[in-house]
């Protein structure tokens, strides 16, 4: 199983979820959501295999945490995955876009500069405009678009444009997820939960091996196996590795 983005330092019991992850041989992909909380989540996770983590400022957290950028620079050169960053046009947080563009056109340049990283990315409310930050860096790495909401329209920008995309339980319980993920290439597809902040039935946090239930749903979207999914997501994933950024 896959969880390609999940808050794992937020849960309220973070190294029982770990044990349980590694138990169930969970590969996950630690997102931090400010660049302090990495030295952090480095040592919760030292001992957990098949576990990375991600250098991140969220932009949800851009209008208070913005003079942490240079921080997130540095650390964007001890790992090969950054995140959770990105834009959030959403109501509450568009009075800070000036900013939030402003720190992930610093992040993304900095990518560039090392020659590419793996971006998880948020882009509620904003696709467009992340869009337009990618095509102007060009060298940043593989974005992989977590959580997508986007219309159709901006769905196949971001196909033309190379990104990936990590879909979990909670985007494919509403039609228009499922549509979107139908939409997909299956071969730049991972899942995620966003746990704790994303939540399954009675508000209880999603955790790792609740990826389960987006593979259910997405074999049915694809028309195939859930053995088929894993397999494909697997390959998605060993791809992703091993690429250069």
């Amino acid at each position: 199983m896959i969880d390609f983005h999940c808050h794992v330092d937020l849960y309220d019991r973070p190294k029982a979820v770990l044990r349980e992850a590694v138990r169930r041989r969970c590969w996950l992909l630690a997102v931090t959501t400010t660049p302090v909380a990495w030295k952090g989540t480095c040592e919760l996770v030292s001992s957990a295999s098949r576990v990375r983590v991600a250098a991140g400022l969220h932009p949800e957290l851009v209008a208070t945490r913005y003079r942490e950028l240079e921080l997130l620079c540095s650390l964007c050169e001890r790992t090969k995955y950054v995140g959770e960053v990105g834009l959030d046009g959403s109501k509450r947080h568009s009075s800070s876009m000036r900013r939030q563009r402003e720190v992930f056109d610093g992040v993304l340049s900095a990518c560039s500069a090392l020659g590419g990283r793996v971006l998880s990315i948020h882009s509620r409310g904003a696709v467009s405009l992340v869009l337009d930050h990618l095509a102007s860096h060009r060298d940043a790495g593989t974005p992989v678009l977590h959580w997508f909401s986007g219309t159709v329209e901006e769905l196949w920008r971001a196909r033309r444009a190379g990104c990936w995309f990590s879909v979990g339980p909670a985007m494919l319980r509403g039609e228009k997820g499922r549509r979107l993920v139908a939409a997909m290439p299956p071969d730049r597809v991972l899942t995620e939960t966003d746990g704790p902040l994303a939540r399954g039935p009675g508000r209880v946090p999603l955790f790792p091996w609740d990826v389960q239930e987006a593979e259910r749903t997405i074999a049915g979207l694809w028309g195939t196996s859930v053995a088929a999914v894993r397999r494909q997501l697997l390959a998605n994933l060993r791809r992703l590795a091993t690429a250069r950024g």
